[in-house]
């Protein structure tokens, strides 16, 4: 009998445990990974209504559009205004917060303080207990930002009265709203009503807002994600991170900072120096100015409304006005302060996961050494959940690029599909807050998206599209 003669090279495909494709893989050589999982975990109703949406004419052309719409527009920062002199349907007594709408009752207690705080500086309750009542006996109207074609984040609740950031997308002809960033510490957004909390209301009213306005008027409308890809080049995740962005237009706006007038000069710079996540409202805005374009695109799987309130997490899907709504998930992976700890710890909130749908925060957490601390530890934990991201994701961000992953684009473009079809949901980079003591910020993390609200969503769209 002949000798064996074993292959000088071999190349390995494997089905079943991930591990043994990484121990070949390690070794240099070629390796295929077949996903073994049964589609959608099995569920009957997922499996066809998947069936159908793969088969479908039109969704594949429809998401490719809502694709180009999220990598190609240009979103413009170009002023400052009172929230509701710009704000579409916005005025009177009433407040616009984070997340999908509830009553004020069922809203989570940061959020509550917040709304509290917002009362007071707008002058129609003179302290906190006067404002929880005209709160809670339905006063002063509430609803969610989203609806107004803004985006806030985590526990804010905007006022009338507010300076807001006016970001438009002239290739689509939309435009979009933020607030401006509160800063750091003891602030409304973060769950507190103190006096320094409305103190700081007061402060983007007299100061910030002005100085933005006259800073953007000198300078003409900024090119926001063009500031973004240098930041997430340069280490930020634009959502948990935002500190190099913020470098980045601080230096640039320096001249414009320097002459303002002396009575605005040195509280705004005093503001902005204190403030590291100033540019992330910026992102916000200009994120869902590409968002309400590409929600234009009828009969596509992609989601383009991402949103939490401390109590209820909801999507939206392009094309499709309507939410798909399942319980706020708790804030995973965690880093917390002294003497904190997930006990303490507030439900995932804000509108802040607009980035995840456009290419920033998760996405790019694979060329961020600050986001990899709460993953794990390591960048190679921090390239994974940017990898989840892709497997998810219709497309790849042009402009956001990484360099500690070869230059790879950001995925861009969460498909509702692919996330039922592997049960991987998009995991969110945010902060953590006090669940009810009124403390402010606790900690940060990685919240994980829940599965029920994209499963409703796909078998609402498969019946559209049936």
């Amino acid at each position: 009998m002949p000798p064996v003669v074993l292959p000088a090279e071999v190349a390995v495909v494997n089905v079943g445990l991930p591990m043994f494709a990484d121990a070949v893989r390690e070794q240099g050589t070629p390796v295929e990974q077949v996903d073994w999982r049964i589609p959608a975990a099995g569920d009957p109703a997922a499996v066809r209504a998947l069936t159908r949406l793969y088969a479908a004419d039109g969704v594949d052309g429809a998401n490719a559009e809502v694709v180009r719409r999220l990598d190609t527009g240009q979103p413009q920062l170009v002023g400052v205004a009172t929230a509701e002199d710009v704000v579409p349907g916005f005025g009177g007594r009433a407040l616009l917060h984070s997340g999908p709408s509830l009553p004020f009752g069922e809203h989570c207690d940061p959020l509550r303080r917040s709304m509290q705080a917002a009362v007071v500086a707008e002058g129609w309750a003179a302290d906190v207990a006067q404002a929880r009542e005209l709160l809670e006996r339905g006063a002063v109207a509430l609803d969610a930002a989203n609806h107004h074609d803004t985006v806030v984040p985590m526990a804010t609740a905007l006022g009338p009265s507010q300076p807001v950031l006016v970001v438009e997308n002239r290739d689509g002809g939309t435009r979009a709203f933020s607030g401006i960033n509160q800063g750091p510490g003891e602030v409304p957004w973060f769950g507190r009503d103190t006096d320094a909390a409305i103190a700081r209301l007061r402060l983007l009213v007299d100061v910030v807002g002005p100085a933005v306005g006259a800073i953007l008027e000198d300078t003409g409308p900024l090119d926001v994600l063009a500031v973004a890809a240098q930041g997430i080049s340069m280490g930020d995740d634009l959502h948990m991170r935002t500190q190099a962005a913020t470098n980045l237009l601080t230096r640039t706006w320096l001249p414009q900072i320097a002459a303002l007038p002396d009575g605005r000069r040195r509280p705004f710079a005093d503001y902005l120096a204190g403030n590291h996540l100033f540019f992330l409202n910026v992102a916000m805005a200009a994120a869902k100015s590409l968002q309400l374009w590409a929600e234009q695109v009828p009969g596509s799987s992609i989601v383009t409304t991402m949103s939490r309130n401390g109590t209820t997490f909801g999507i939206k899907l392009a094309g499709d006005p309507g939410w798909h709504l399942t319980e706020a998930p708790p804030v995973g992976e965690a880093l917390y302060y002294s003497g904190y700890g997930p006990e303490d710890s507030a439900r995932d909130i804000g509108d802040s996961a607009v980035l995840e749908l456009t290419g920033m925060g998760g996405p790019a957490a694979g060329g961020s050494a600050a986001v990899a601390a709460f993953l794990g530890g390591t960048m190679a934990d921090a390239a994974r959940a940017t990898e989840g991201f892709r497997a998810i994701c219709a497309g790849t961000s042009s402009r956001f690029t990484l360099p500690a992953m070869e230059f790879a684009g950001t995925p861009l473009g969460v498909d509702v599909r692919r996330v039922v079809e592997l049960g991987i949901t998009p995991k969110v980079t945010t902060g953590i807050l006090h669940a009810g003591a009124g403390t402010g910020q606790v900690g940060a993390g990685v919240a994980e998206a829940p599965l029920a609200c994209f499963t409703e969503a796909l078998l609402a769209l498969a019946d559209r599209v049936g």
